[in-house]
């Protein structure tokens, strides 16, 4: 069916067949100073679902916002079934700033404060805008990470299992049609819509399918890496059939069911002893964190046998801060993965 009516984020519309950028601008509020959200309207000329590509949640993830600006030019708007709304960066602070995990104006990680508020901190206002001019505006959403500045990482996804069957069954597609073949099965986000935390769960939370990927890391931007962005963004597009092409769904992924974040028990210096990918057994060394003058303060070990997904790969490591994080298959049982 032709589409007729423009579609509007914040004070930017886009009519059907046309590519449109803009920005939502976020005011400063308090001591906090303001910002913009560089995004994209793809507005097709054919109803369909609305796609929301959101990169750079976190700042020194590169590859997806690489991926998103390549991705502009590629969309034909006129053969394009639907909308597709990208947002570049979602975190401009932290990316202009190069922080890992936390916002230089206010100390929070963006992806810890949604639906984020109105009047909050500069990272709850931009959740807040996102929450409210991009997710409730999309039929399905795709929060696209990497391993942050100090993460080395191996490429998978999550899928999200938290929202209701249906959502959580589409959910499933998405991550297939995405195409990374270990696919970690995450029940444990919030359930509450006022209380979702994650961009990806916020969508879940109010009833539209949604995974977090993950490709490159360490604050680079490898080609390979960003094909492989780009190639999971075409396989879902396939999927949700606004394109005619793309890569066929991924037919015998690893799910990854029994999932640890080991965080540091210390400040100090770390030295990793494992690499993403890596096969370890339980109680085997990841890291050590020592202090500055080279004594151990602590032994960080699998707490059972797995793979690790990533591990921190940069000296510097604070108490409470994520070192690695170790995931085990386990097959699927009947809609979802059993823990």
């Amino acid at each position: 069916m032709t589409q007729s009516a423009p579609f509007t984020v914040g004070r930017t519309e886009a009519m059907p067949g046309s590519i449109v950028s803009g920005s939502l601008d976020i005011a400063a509020h308090g001591t906090d100073r303001g910002t913009s959200i560089p995004f994209t309207i793809v507005h097709g000329l054919t109803t369909g679902p609305v796609l929301a590509l959101v990169a750079g949640v976190h700042g020194m993830e590169y590859v997806p916002v690489v991926a998103l600006q390549r991705l502009r030019g590629s969309i034909d708007a006129r053969e394009l079934r639907g909308t597709v709304v990208m947002v570049h960066v979602a975190n401009s602070p932290s990316f202009l700033g190069r922080t890992i995990y936390y916002s230089p104006i206010d100390g929070q990680n963006l992806n810890r404060v949604f639906p984020g508020k109105v009047d909050g901190t500069v990272s709850e206002r931009i959740a807040h805008a996102l929450t409210h001019e991009v997710i409730d505006r999309a039929t399905h959403v795709i929060d696209l990470h990497g391993g942050d500045g100090n993460e080395s990482l191996r490429p998978y996804s999550y899928w999200i299992t938290t929202g209701s069957p249906a959502v959580a069954d589409d959910s499933r597609a998405l991550a297939l049609a995405f195409g990374l073949d270990h696919i970690v099965v995450d029940d444990e986000r919030p359930r509450e819509p006022g209380a979702s935390m994650y961009l990806s769960n916020t969508a879940i939370t109010r009833g539209k399918p949604a995974i977090t990927t993950e490709t490159g890391c360490l604050g680079r931007s490898d080609e390979a890496d960003v094909e492989l962005a780009l190639a999971g963004i075409a396989g879902v597009m396939r999927h949700l059939g606004m394109r005619g092409s793309g890569p066929a769904p991924v037919t015998a992924p690893i799910w990854l069911a029994r999932n640890a974040v080991i965080r540091a028990g210390a400040s100090g210096m770390l030295q990793a002893v494992v690499g993403p990918g890596e096969a370890v057994a339980r109680g085997a060394t990841l890291a050590r964190i020592t202090d500055f003058h080279g004594r151990v303060l602590e032994t960080i070990v699998a707490p059972f046998a797995g793979e690790v997904m990533y591990v921190v790969a940069t000296p510097p490591i604070t108490k409470g801060e994520p070192v690695a994080m170790v995931s085990a298959p386990a097959p699927p049982a009947g809609r979802r993965a059993t823990p």
